[in-house]
C-alpha cells in the first residue's frame, strides 16, 4: 500500500484529535505547556507524546518533535508515509521540520499557531504548511474551539 492508496478522510478525526487533546491538559496539569500529539496508522493511534519541555529540561521535548523522531526509527518510509500525526496545536516551525525529515502522510492540528500567538502575544509563527509543502499534507482547524479551551485555562 502506498500513501497514495490510503483513505486519511475516513479515519476517525475527532477521537484522534481528541486523544491529543487529552494529552495537552495531561501535559498542563503536570507543568508542562499544553501541546500533545498522536501518530495513527490505519485509523488507530500508534504512538503518543505530550510536552515534556519544563519537565525535562529539555527545549527538544515537543510531542511532534518526539514522534517524529521515534517516527523515523520505529516504522518504515512506506509505514510513516501512511500515518496521520494529530496534533492538539499546530506544529512550530522546529516540529514541522522535524516532522518533513520523517516524511508522515498527513498531519492534522486543532489550534493554529496564529490562534496560540493570540494567547501568548508573540504573533504567528512561520506557518507548518509553508515548511511541509510538498512532502506532508497539512489540515486544520479540526476541535478548534474544544483546542482554544484548554490554551485559555492554561497561564500563558
Amino acid at each position: 500500500m502506498t500513501d497514495a492508496d490510503v483513505d486519511f478522510d475516513a479515519f476517525d478525526h475527532e477521537s484522534h484529535m481528541r486523544r491529543a487533546l487529552d494529552l495537552a491538559r495531561s501535559a498542563a496539569d503536570r507543568g508542562d505547556r499544553p501541546f500533545g500529539s498522536v501518530l495513527v496508522r490505519d485509523d488507530a493511534v500508534v504512538m503518543e507524546a505530550s510536552n515534556r519541555v519544563v519537565t525535562e529540561d529539555d527545549v527538544r521535548r515537543h510531542p511532534e518533535l518526539d514522534l517524529a523522531t521515534r517516527a523515523r526509527r520505529e516504522l518504515s518510509s512506506e509505514e510513516r508515509a501512511e500515518t496521520v500525526m494529530y496534533t492538539s496545536t499546530e506544529p512550530c516551525p522546529m516540529c514541522a521540520g522535524g516532522i518533513r525529515h520523517a516524511d508522515l502522510g498527513r498531519v492534522a492540528y486543532s489550534v493554529s499557531g496564529c490562534d496560540v500567538g493570540e494567547f501568548t502575544d508573540q504573533g504567528a509563527p512561520v506557518q507548518s504548511a509553508a515548511i511541509l509543502a510538498g512532502v506532508t499534507e497539512v489540515v486544520g482547524p479540526v476541535l478548534r474551539e474544544e483546542g482554544r479551551e484548554i490554551h485559555a485555562a492554561y497561564d500563558w
